[in-house]
């Protein structure tokens, strides 16, 4: 296995500087990471930073409470992929998913995936702590139905992230075609692995060089 592939190298604190982020793009081509994971703001810095490398580039949409209108997510999506991006993690309305407004949900998922059709990977982040297992089931169905690419645990910046519970029960749901991402918490290799074995085909971690090498890591996005 090389694990490298599994990771999205992360690096979404409000407080990073030119210099963190050009440090991770430098870690991510060094180590074979999957992708660099960032905020909008940097994309067209890490596009450019990662130019000629095999590391993908991936921004994060309605990040980080989902709570942003389907017209903005659309339209931030739409900034994001012009200026570089080869996959949007997108936060789903979780009020709007308490609400049962699915119909709501399913569209706004929909709107970001039509502005990535062709371009883009879609993950919708469902912020598996803030839901029910029955929201969750709910949640992956409605990614499903609006032919999201993956669906994906936690923003890192709520009451809590990824567990092994919660990517079995999205496995599950969404069954074998569709991508799961472990985000959130997974700071070691141990923790990795036993994100894999339940179904994992992503993971989303700051910690990547800590994951890969066997050291262990307080860091979380």
């Amino acid at each position: 296995m090389n694990l490298a592939k599994y990771i999205d190298h992360t690096i979404l604190k409000p407080s990073v500087t030119k210099e963190d982020v050009v440090k991770v793009c430098d870690e991510a081509k060094e180590y074979g990471f999957y992708s660099v994971c960032i905020n909008p703001y940097n994309v067209k810095l890490v596009s450019k930073e990662l130019e000629n490398s095999d590391v993908n580039v991936c921004s994060v949409i309605g990040f980080p409470l989902g709570a942003n209108v389907s017209e903005i997510k659309a339209l931030e999506a739409k900034k994001a992929i012009e200026d570089g991006a080869d996959e949007i993690d997108m936060v789903l309305n979780v009020t709007a998913l308490k609400n049962k407004d699915y119909s709501y949900v399913l569209n706004d998922i929909k709107a970001v995936k039509n502005v990535c059709k062709g371009k883009a990977l879609l993950k919708v982040i469902l912020e598996t702590c803030l839901l029910t297992d029955e929201e969750k089931i709910k949640a992956c169905e409605l990614s499903v139905e609006a032919e999201a690419d993956f669906v994906k645990t936690s923003t890192g910046f709520s009451t809590g992230g990824a567990t092994e519970a919660d990517i079995k029960l999205m496995r599950k749901t969404v069954g074998p075609n569709l991508g799961v991402k472990a985000s959130g918490g997974v700071r070691d290799n141990e923790t990795a692995l036993k994100m894999i074995n339940a179904g994992a085909t992503r993971i989303g971690a700051s910690s990547s060089i800590a994951i890969v090498t066997g050291g262990k890591s307080d860091s979380d996005y």
